[in-house]
């Protein structure tokens, strides 16, 4: 039987107990997404977590709520924990459904690659610049097929990010201020992109053909450093020595027009990919974006309904 693998962005998924009709209008858009998928896997990006009266850890109850009823009723759950935590973020956890049993799963942040100290350079002490999530990686266990491997991942978007004096009631200081903010997102988002590579290279280490995807939004398109970071591809490396260890962009197999996930002030972009392993990669037979009637991002009015993000599907033998 086939296996279906998708990655999908909930856009901030969430459940106001005081607003409880447009989690319903938010879960009618999904759930229709979630039945024509059909995915046995699931990677989700943007997640959140809520409190529940007299329960001290946030619990994923929008999740729950929309799996409700959907294809995936039943999936078994794993989820990234807020790093130096031993429960979820508040917003934007990552989170792997599974319709077969997840044999293993954990996090990296920080593990393979350390957080960069920076100066700032209008004055001040040094800072961390640490990743803005964990990757969350999954072992799972098909009935009828070899294990897979998964990475979930959602890169830093190209924001600028925070930088201690930059900002002064709510507006930046100085261009150079801003300037400075943004180049250091870059540098979160290509460092992540670093640190789930050598991830990768692990699973390398431990079984040269390893079924494995990494999956997600990586707020970058094929051209980008981290997109190209995490496939080496032989054409960046200039050599094919290490052509086993590239991942291919499955994404790329879909038809030309339909090869975009997020529509921005008109201009389709491809922000969330699957890139896999040579091993898993052989066995893929057709990969589609479900991005027909997608909203774009710079002219919908809040709140959004379903999601600003396509899901990708590849379906595999």
């Amino acid at each position: 039987m086939p296996l279906r693998l998708a990655t999908f962005n909930l856009e901030s998924l969430d459940f106001d107990p005081a607003a409880p009709g447009w989690f319903e209008t938010r879960a009618l858009a999904l759930r229709p997404i979630l039945a024509e998928l059909q995915a046995d896997v699931l990677c989700l990006q943007e997640v959140n977590a809520q409190h529940r009266a007299g329960e001290a850890e946030r619990t994923f109850l929008a999740l729950q709520k929309l799996m409700e009823g959907s294809v995936c009723d039943g999936f078994h759950l794993v989820h990234s924990v807020r790093p130096g935590g031993d429960g979820p973020a508040d917003v934007h956890n990552l989170a792997i459904l599974s319709r077969w049993p997840i044999a293993a799963h954990g996090q990296v942040h920080h593990d393979l690659a350390p957080a960069l100290q920076w100066t700032p350079l209008h004055g001040g002490e040094p800072i961390a610049i640490t990743f803005d999530r964990p990757l969350l990686h999954a072992r799972i266990a098909p009935p009828n097929g070899p294990q897979l491997h998964l990475v979930n991942l959602h890169l830093r978007a190209p924001r600028a990010a925070f930088l201690p004096g930059a900002r002064e009631n709510g507006r930046w200081r100085s261009l150079s201020h801003w300037a400075e903010a943004y180049y250091l997102a870059g540098l979160k988002r290509q460092g992540q992109a670093l640190e789930a590579r050598l991830f990768v290279e692990s699973l390398f280490d431990e079984d040269p053909n390893a079924r494995f995807a990494v999956c997600g939004d990586l707020n970058a398109e094929a051209y980008e450093a981290p997109t190209r970071i995490l496939e080496a591809l032989p054409e960046d490396m200039e050599t094919a020595e290490f052509a086993a260890r590239a991942l291919s962009p499955l994404e790329r197999r879909a038809p030309q027009e339909t090869r975009f996930t997020v529509l921005h002030d008109g201009r389709p972009v491809l922000l969330d990919h699957i890139l896999a392993s040579p091993a898993l990669a052989a066995t893929c037979r057709d990969v589609r974006i479900l991005n027909t009637g997608l909203a774009d991002e710079a002219r919908v009015r809040e709140p959004v309904q379903g999601s600003l993000h396509a899901p990708v599907l590849a379906i595999f033998d």
